[in-house]
């Protein structure tokens, strides 16, 4: 199915939510990523503004976490995880696909939210082009509904480890949602792709989406069986 333009009404930036301090960013890494949910994160270039609407996400917490990159400590690729709240963590997933997180917790205490899918609701031309340079795209629900995908029509790459969210007039900004998701319409379970310790789905039921929303990604379980030796070293990515 080709491009329809229709199918999603644009959505002016200037009646988004507010952009949040650094200190909303500097909340348990599970509190952040509920919240996250139906936030809105808009990039600018000079090709135009793309704005996604976010619809899944998976949390990542530091030492405690055998899924987390930030598990066996700093090192060149996570050290954005380590850096202040509200910054952005890109990191490329077997060389192939940029993914992109938001940096949670206080400074020093390594946490970030993983965004994997959401609806484009500003600058559908854009990622659709971007898309299509990328690889094949065949219908609107497709466009981010992937982290991968996510992060290529935003336009965001490993250029951009290390943006910060907080401000207004930056290359990205975060919006948050007006209202907080109701009761029942957020679900929760095991992260995508993780497998050993971190694949428990009672101890780390960390990936959340916003329920009837057709942009969720399905879920994969990991190769590695959660009793497998080994911790992985994060999450796989879908493209």
């Amino acid at each position: 199915m080709g491009h329809n333009a229709d199918v999603t009404a644009a959505q002016d930036v200037s009646t988004l939510g507010r952009v949040p301090a650094r200190v909303w960013f500097a909340r348990p890494v599970l509190d952040v990523a509920r919240d996250l949910l139906g936030a809105f994160v808009t990039t600018r270039s000079d090709d135009g503004e793309v704005t996604v609407r976010l619809t899944e996400v998976e949390a990542y917490a530091g030492p405690s976490d055998p899924a987390s990159h930030a598990f066996r400590g700093r090192n060149a690729r996570n050290a954005a995880m380590f850096a202040e709240p509200g910054r952005l963590y890109v990191y490329r997933h077997l060389g192939l696909h940029d993914c992109v997180n938001v940096v949670a917790e206080p400074t020093g205490q390594p946490a970030a939210v993983l965004l994997r899918a959401g609806e484009v609701v500003d600058g559908q031309d854009l990622a659709w082009a971007r898309r299509a340079r990328a690889g094949s795209v065949d219908n609107d629900r497709q466009l981010a509904r992937g982290p991968a995908r996510l992060a290529v029509c935003l336009g965001l790459s490993l250029d951009d480890n290390g943006a910060d969210l907080t401000e207004r007039d930056g290359r990205v900004v975060l919006h948050r949602a007006e209202l907080p998701s109701r009761p029942g319409t957020l679900a929760s379970g095991s992260r995508v792709g993780v497998g050993g310790a971190g694949a428990d789905p009672n101890r780390y039921p960390w990936r959340l989406w916003l329920t009837n929303e057709p942009t969720v990604s399905p879920f994969r379980p990991s190769y590695r069986s959660p009793t497998s030796g080994g911790a992985p070293r994060g999450a796989t990515a879908s493209a």
